[in-house]
């Protein structure tokens, strides 16, 4: 693997550990619950790795020099600059990485991170504007 610069992999080690929060709550868990499940185990294993993180989040939406009223809900914000979104399906899509880009612009947040609970294995996708 390619030593990446900080700049073209930013918060490394913040997102390891998200990601290894999620595989956490994925082994006890597994697959087949809902996403809310995996969204308040998630939020318990936050708080014992003292990970900082807000939850449900709104994220204003700007068109020109208007707010609109349509607001994004974040699953998490982690440490102020990373945007976590959960999923509980059989697979990913395009559709759901459109998603998590969208409330990368809303903020200016660089980094997003996907994760699906909902297949055998924890699937997880760092994302990088």
């Amino acid at each position: 693997m390619t030593n990446l610069t900080p700049k073209e992999f930013p918060f490394k080690e913040e997102t390891y550990e998200i990601i290894g929060a999620a595989m956490e709550a994925h082994k006890i868990l597994g697959s087949g619950f809902l996403e809310g499940v995996y969204q308040e185990a998630l939020s318990i294993e936050f708080k014992t790795r003292n990970i900082k993180n807000e939850r449900e989040v709104p994220l204003q939406i700007q068109y020109k020099d208007l707010v609109l009223s349509k607001k994004y809900i974040a699953d998490f914000i982690c440490y102020d600059k990373i945007i976590v979104e959960l999923k509980a399906l059989n697979e990913l899509c395009g559709e759901h990485e459109a998603q998590v880009l969208n409330y990368l612009k809303t903020t200016n947040f660089k980094v997003g991170i996907l994760l699906n609970f909902g297949c055998k294995s924890l699937q997880y996708k760092r994302i990088v504007l």
